[in-house]
């Protein structure tokens, strides 16, 4: 509600200011989200060829790294005072032409709406705040997204109704950024390499251990490694699995051993990724490696790999999906255990899987 008071206050500036508008063509993609979200915004990024970005400082290091992003804004520099917020604000003023407001909370809006671009193309939530319609009434365009759309194609068809998920293939980096040391860990070898996320940023949405053991049981027999994924802060999840495993030498580590921007090379090098509904499952998608996707909690038909994915849902018909792209709670009504458990039937099907997948070469993305 703040940002509408301010908005409201700073709009006989908005006003006055809005003859001086920039008419360079620019382009402003308003989208703060983690990784994934991040990664699905970028067909988008391709259709508009260049553009500047509000964005999180977590995907920073992708973005830095994207020939389709000229400026970059971090979300986080500029929520410590109202004088900061102000300061952006003004600065996005007059810049542009064209906005698009992909991620629809209180200050996303607000910047968005602040704006005098030209066009200005914003998706609506289920999530909206009855006090969000100020901002809505700037806007030129205005998409309704519901639970049952698929991202990727919502963000697409602002800026043009006949673009659809197929138009264009999303990216990590882009060109793949290649690291000039590759980790000794990643070498080549004639082994099936699967990359896993041990856990990940919602750490409700974390595969539990037992869970991970059924997997790694399910394909015993095959000549694979297992390339274990994640930041520092991860390790305690790997040392209680590599507890309970009575061999362990096929599993490998690369906990805190890789930066954010060395992530999609490394994972280009696997011939699979095993994970829930996390960042890297759709880095592995825009590098074209086969993925297994544990939804869980996770609703999927809003937001989904694409390449070659297998994705396994609860059996429980009574398990409905309680998470959403803008609406992603820290807690279930179901345990970890419940919602990402595994049947007999899918432990063969991942095994199924990881075999045909990789008894023949795999079209990854090269540099």
């Amino acid at each position: 509600m703040s940002y509408v008071i301010i908005f409201i206050l700073l709009w006989p500036f908005k006003m006055l200011m809005k003859p001086f508008r920039q008419r360079k063509g620019r382009n402003l993609v308003i989208q703060t989200a983690k990784i994934g979200d991040f990664v699905n915004i970028t067909p988008l990024l391709k259709h508009l060829r260049k553009s500047d970005v509000l964005i999180s400082k977590t995907v920073l290091p992708l973005a830095e790294r994207d020939s389709t992003i000229e400026n970059i804004y971090l979300i986080e520099d500029f929520k410590k005072s109202l004088i900061s917020k102000i300061r952006l604000a003004f600065s996005l003023l007059n810049r542009y032409d064209n906005v698009y407001l992909l991620q629809p909370n209180s200050v996303n809006a607000f910047y968005a709406a602040f704006c005098n671009a030209k066009k200005k193309a914003f998706l609506i939530a289920y999530t909206r705040k009855w006090y969000h319609g100020i901002f809505y009434q700037t806007a030129d365009i205005v998409r309704l997204h519901k639970k049952t759309d698929f991202t990727l194609e919502s963000y697409l068809k602002l800026a043009d109704p006949d673009l659809s998920a197929e138009s264009y293939k999303k990216h990590a980096t882009l060109p793949l950024w290649i690291p000039e040391e590759v980790l000794p860990e990643l070498a080549k070898n004639t082994s099936v390499k699967i990359g896993i996320s041990i856990s990940a940023g919602n750490k409700a949405k974390t595969i539990p251990t037992e869970i991970w053991i059924k997997i790694l049981s399910s394909l015993a027999g095959l000549p694979c490694k297992f390339y274990v994924f994640g930041p520092d802060n991860e390790q305690k999840y790997l040392d209680k699995l590599l507890e309970k495993l009575s061999r362990h030498e096929n599993i490998i580590s690369l906990i805190g051993k890789l930066k954010l921007h060395e992530v999609p090379h490394a994972i280009s090098l696997m011939d699979m990724y095993i994970a829930s509904d996390s960042g890297n499952i759709y880095i592995a998608d825009a590098v074209n490696v086969p993925v297994v996707c544990l939804a869980g909690p996770c609703d999927l038909a809003e937001q989904h790999p694409t390449y070659a994915p297998l994705i396994l849902t609860p059996e429980d018909e009574t398990f409905t999906p309680e998470s959403y792209i803008f609406a992603a709670p820290y807690q279930f009504r179901h345990s970890a255990e419940e919602l990402f458990s595994l049947s007999d039937a899918q432990l063969n099907q991942i095994r199924s899987f990881v075999i045909n997948n990789t008894s023949q070469e795999q079209n990854h993305v090269q540099p």
